[in-house]
């Protein structure tokens, strides 16, 4: 059953953010709190799934990772987070750190937001045998860390679940009701202009649709004639 449609430009920051508006409406309105948030790539950024993990959401997306690498060195994901110390562990045991001392001035140490840049010692990845692999164009490796990775992480080891494979296989049956939608509803082009005009017949369209799907689960009594 649909619950809530909001209306938006085709982009993703768009779709995103409605996303977050429903959700907020629908909790308001019905008192609906969804366990889990089944979507696709697009909704896989790290502010999204870090908004979904704060609201004890499960995100069943798979994560928007520009991070892989194609030249077949070792990607983020091939170096071990420390998260007590701070620091990522490469696989010849060296230590990338963010920053190796304390500053005085608070304006040059952790600000906590955004994204952080953890390096290898120059000296260490020079001398290590494994550089070729590593960072073959470069004096030190670096690594980016996201502000919102430990909610990206969260996503990638749902990934690996049961669940996560039945929610994907839910979601083909979702995406059914869109196409129905354009095809069999007429949704293919929009007869209103503006943003408005578009949410009121997504509206209309969306109340056909749960009005033909209640149809189905609950048929009209029938009568019975009389001998």
């Amino acid at each position: 059953m649909i619950v809530d449609v909001e209306a938006t430009r085709s982009i993703r920051q768009a779709e995103v953010g409605s996303t977050r508006t429903m959700l907020d409406r629908v909790k308001a309105r019905f008192d609906l709190h969804p366990e889990r948030l089944i979507a696709d790539t697009v909704y896989g950024t790290g502010p999204m799934l870090g908004w979904l993990v704060d609201r004890k959401i499960a995100p069943h997306i798979p994560v928007f990772d520009k991070s892989g690498r194609s030249d077949g060195t070792w990607t983020r994901a091939d170096f071990e987070w420390d998260a007590e110390n701070d620091q990522y562990i490469c696989s010849e045991g060296h230590t990338l750190k963010q920053f190796r001392r304390n500053y005085s001035d608070p304006n040059r140490g952790p600000s906590g937001k955004g994204t952080a840049r953890y390096r290898a010692l120059k000296e260490v990845c020079q001398a290590c045998p494994s550089k070729a692999r590593c960072c073959p164009n470069a004096e030190a490796r670096k690594i980016t860390r996201e502000e919102h990775e430990d909610a990206q992480q969260v996503a990638r080891d749902l990934a690996k679940t049961k669940q996560y494979d039945i929610s994907m296989k839910l979601r083909k049956k979702v995406e059914m009701l869109f196409a129905h939608l354009k095809r069999i509803l007429g949704l293919g082009r929009l007869r209103l202009r503006g943003p408005c005009g578009a949410n009121d017949e997504f509206l209309v369209a969306a109340t056909a649709q749960n009005l033909r799907k209640l149809a189905k689960i609950f048929p009209a009594p029938q009568q019975t004639r009389k001998a």
